[in-house]
């Protein structure tokens, strides 16, 4: 696989199902026009596919309860602020598509009621002047000439979305039937205030009120907590049905009126490294309800970004990482903290759930494994069938097979993770190659980074080093308050591992990670020099000290997982010990960069020089912290190419 195969990384979303009506929307980069393209796509519940849609950017489909219509967003039609996201309606049978909104920063996707006549869906409405809309003047200012903002609050703004409290997110109601027969697009009026964020609607079974996830006590004042509260459908005061003690997020129903949704509790005063669990709750509208949660805290940690539960059969389907695998489990929807080893399985192995959903008895995913980005697949009893093939353009790159590592830290603990190797007989140079989180996996669908390397003659080593998700609770916050301790212990033993190969070079061997992986790649330049020809640290955190203001979860981020003490943060940032790096470093960042400021680049690579060290800043315009995932294409690709140079340079 070479830099600009990342066209051919094919990524279906989360399937929409109902009847044999089976849609997903399909996304990949594009070079030519620099951007994600994205089209709608019907696939055979028997096998094959077949294009629903033309896009250029069409997405989250969603079929109504009684099977008749479709609603999903589309961009790029000219409407909105630079083309944003709008509702679209057509009929199941096929037609022509209507555009129902017509919002300047556009809408999330859209949920219908149980009447299949209305649609829920959030938007961002921004505040007069700001964003290109007309100020009290009618004039539409540019960017640089809006007015100063006011900020009170810590949580004002975000990475890869911006300013917050100017564009607060709110809740809308749409008669979706009714403006497919009128002329002119409905006059829409949010039926949630402007004073807080409203989030993922879900609709009550008799379509009288929305639920969504909004900060605790309205968002009175900064917080970290949730609250599940219910909108009369109609418009009107808002009542909290169910008060969490963390995290809410996804809520949806059950037929019998059950609430599930994905939480993570705070009780214990952490809020970081928490496995994300089921919970259920029973509404009525005397008060918050209780609710219970269904899985295990240390064994389950749900993966929310697959998708909402699905309740089917008095069980409730949800994707669970596990060991670098994301897997489909059912929960019974009466368990009471069911361990991992409890839940049924649907679909495991060397497999990454990335969306599912079911109707009737009829359950699909879309599933992307170390040979594949996402294929849709049906599971039945016979076992998993696979109805798509995405990914044969990418398997046609020659796609490097992935091999599982096994061995034990210095303190006999076990550490997992995978190598990919070149084709050849070698030696072959090295990589060790950390992920960012670093509550996150490495997980087993194809990752373009090390195909990539591998193509070029690099043999990779992974992993999911202490600190990772996926083996536990106790694993990830096994590096709470104490970054670069025992999770510098696992890296390298991986990596130690990796070498007792004789096809593997010892003596050419460099690291690179982005993020977390940055900070890491900075940390062990100064720690164990010696290990390494060369490093790679990329959107890095460097210093603790200014992260705390600088990045945006930095005021509670580093509080949770460094501490507040002065002498620590500054023991803890491998800015400290910049002077003690003597191998060539690459210090890469984005300009845009609100999770890992770029302050925490400038800091660095201003010290490595003072220091005389062979350091080197590449800077990427317009990017965010998210660029090597889903950046600009031609960036990625330039990416790419300049992290091969690098090594070819320090690696030959």
């Amino acid at each position: 696989m070479r830099p600009a195969d990342i066209e051919a990384l094919v990524v279906p979303g989360r399937p929409a199902l109902r009847g044999d009506l089976l849609l997903t929307a399909v996304k990949h980069p594009d070079l030519e026009s620099d951007a994600h393209r994205s089209a709608l796509r019907r696939v055979g519940l028997g096998g094959g596919e077949t294009s629903w849609t033309q896009g250029p950017h069409d997405a989250a489909p969603a079929i109504s309860p009684d099977g008749r219509w479709v609603a999903f967003l589309r961009a790029g039609d000219g409407e909105g602020a630079d083309g944003s996201p709008q509702v679209h309606v057509m009929p199941a049978a096929g037609g022509e598509a209507k555009r129902l909104t017509s919002l300047h920063l556009g809408a999330d996707g859209p949920v219908w009621a149980p009447d299949s006549r209305r649609l829920a869906f959030t938007a961002r409405l921004s505040e007069a002047g700001r964003y290109g809309t007309e100020d009290a003047d009618g004039r539409k200012p540019e960017p640089a000439a809006e007015a100063p903002r006011r900020i009170t609050r810590f949580d004002y703004r975000i990475d890869d979305i911006g300013f917050l409290r100017d564009r607060m997110k709110r809740l809308f109601v749409l008669d979706a039937v009714a403006a497919l027969d009128a002329e002119q697009l409905p006059e829409l009026e949010p039926i949630s205030p402007n004073d807080y964020d409203v989030d993922q609607p879900a609709w009550t079974p008799d379509g009288e009120r929305v639920v969504v996830v909004v900060p605790q006590d309205f968002d009175r004042v900064e917080t970290h907590y949730s609250d599940l509260v219910a909108f009369p459908a109609g418009g009107g005061a808002p009542e909290v049905v169910v008060a969490c003690h963390g995290y809410a997020d996804q809520p949806v129903f059950a037929p019998d009126g059950t609430l599930f949704f994905y939480g993570q509790s705070y009780e214990d005063g952490q809020r970081v490294a928490c496995n994300t669990g089921l919970y259920a709750a029973t509404i009525g509208t005397g008060g918050p309800a209780k609710a219970r949660r269904l899985t295990d805290i240390e064994t389950v940690d749900v993966e929310n970004g697959s998708g909402p539960a699905v309740p089917v059969n008095g069980e409730v389907l949800v994707a669970v990482r596990n060991r670098g695998a994301v897997e489909l489990r059912a929960v019974p929807a009466t368990a009471d903290s069911a361990v991992l080893d409890d839940l049924r399985v649907l679909h495991d192995g060397h497999v990454v759930v990335r969306g599912f959903a079911a109707d009737g008895d009829t359950i699909v995913a879309v599933v992307a494994t170390p040979e594949t980005s996402g294929d849709v697949v049906v599971l039945d009893t016979a076992g998993p069938r696979v109805l798509t093939d995405y990914s044969k353009a990418l398997r046609d790159k020659g796609l490097r097979p992935v091999e599982e590592l096994t061995t034990t830290s210095p303190d006999g603990y076990p550490v997992h993770g995978w190598l990919v190797v070149p084709e050849g007989e070698g030696p072959h140079p090295v990589l060790r190659v950390v992920h960012g989180g670093p509550f996150a996996q490495q997980d087993w669908a194809v990752f373009d980074e090390a195909q990539v390397y591998a193509a070029a003659g690099y043999a990779v080593v992974l992993g999911n080093p202490r600190g990772s998700a996926g083996y536990g609770q106790s694993h990830g916050r096994a590096i709470t308050f104490g970054f670069g301790t025992v999770d510098v212990d696992d890296v390298l033993a991986l990596l130690d591992k990796a070498l007792e190969r004789p096809d593997l070079d010892s003596s050419r061997v460099g690291i690179m990670g982005g993020s977390y992986g940055g900070f890491m790649t900075s940390w062990v330049a100064s720690h164990h020099p010696e290990r390494f020809k060369a490093a790679w640290s990329e959107r890095a955190v460097n210093a603790w000290d200014s992260m705390v203001g600088s990045s945006d979860i930095g005021y509670f981020f580093v509080d949770d997982y460094i501490g507040t003490d002065p002498e620590v943060l500054r023991d803890r940032s491998p800015l400290t010990y910049a002077a003690d790096i003597r191998i060539p470093f690459a210090v890469v960042h984005s300009e845009q960069d609100w999770r890992c400021p770029l302050e925490q680049a400038q800091r660095m690579f201003v010290a490595l020089r003072r220091a005389g060290a062979d350091a080197e800043f590449l800077l990427f315009p317009g990017e965010g912290h998210e660029l090597s995932r889903s950046g600009r294409p031609r960036h990625r690709v330039q990416r790419f190419d300049a992290v091969l140079e690098w090594w070819s340079r320090h690696l030959a």
